[in-house]
């Protein structure tokens, strides 16, 4: 348990600084408060196993590529939408409306998670898998106002004509400080939706969780209702898969 307990210690030194990649042994001796006898067996044994590497010229340290592998390894396993789909569950039950969970593909979104209300006989149904262009209702501009400011003005600058590029723009600027999207008969006549957008752990955009619905005399107290509910969720979803936004 000690020779566990301090490569552990190692890593932790190599992995907090941020500006210094390569360490020498001196100074991970006086950070982990180690012999530098005793610490240069123990580095030997971990470069063996991947989870550190030395520059052979200034024999410097730095971590090793298995940690990117496994870290690799378990995100590919990491089952977002069924930590998804719990709440998203829970927001249907409260707000009685379908909800979807979209993603980012290229210029275009994808719906790839779908929870109706079954108790509400008029509802929005959208085909899971349905691709959808980023500038076209709510969930997909919550996606583009989110993204990267760079990303952002790429895919408006192929998607939007040129004279409504500078409206649009201010539109996804406001959208980005409300923290949510609205739109009205944008896809289809009648319906309207509003999406909040969902971070992952490293606060990059994930997607978006949207809440459609028919508007047909539908009340102002309503629909602030909605954009209250998709905002909070959208929060709860991103909380629950580590960001800290």
């Amino acid at each position: 348990m000690q020779t566990i307990d301090r490569a552990m210690q190692v890593i932790k030194v190599l992995a907090k600084n941020d500006t210094k990649k390569w360490i020498s042994i001196t100074e991970l001796s006086k950070e982990c408060d180690l012999p530098v006898s005793t610490l240069h067996r123990l580095l030997q044994s971990m470069k063996e196993h991947g989870l550190i590497q030395q520059d052979p010229d200034l024999k410097l340290y730095s971590m090793g590529n298995t940690w990117l592998e496994y870290g690799l390894q378990m995100y590919d396993t990491f089952d977002f939408v069924g930590l998804i789909r719990p709440e998203m569950e829970k927001l249907m039950y409260e707000v009685e409306e379908s909800v979807y969970f979209s993603k980012p593909i290229g210029l275009e979104s994808m719906v790839v998670e779908r929870i109706d209300c079954l108790n509400n006989p008029i509802r929005i149904y959208d085909q899971l898998g349905i691709r959808i262009p980023l500038h076209i209702g709510a969930a997909n501009k919550v996606m583009l106002a989110n993204m990267p400011s760079s990303e952002t003005i790429k895919m408006v600058n192929t998607l939007v004509q040129a004279e409504e590029k500078d409206s649009f723009l201010q539109l996804l600027s406001r959208i980005r400080r409300q923290g949510y999207g609205a739109s009205h008969g944008e896809k289809t006549l009648g319906t309207s939706s509003v999406a909040a957008p969902i971070f992952n752990h490293a606060n990059e955009l994930l997607g978006a969780i949207s809440i459609g619905y028919v508007n047909f005399n539908i009340t102002e107290d309503r629909q602030n209702y909605l954009i209250e509910k998709v905002i909070e969720y959208g929060l709860r979803i991103s909380n629950k898969l580590g960001s800290k936004i």
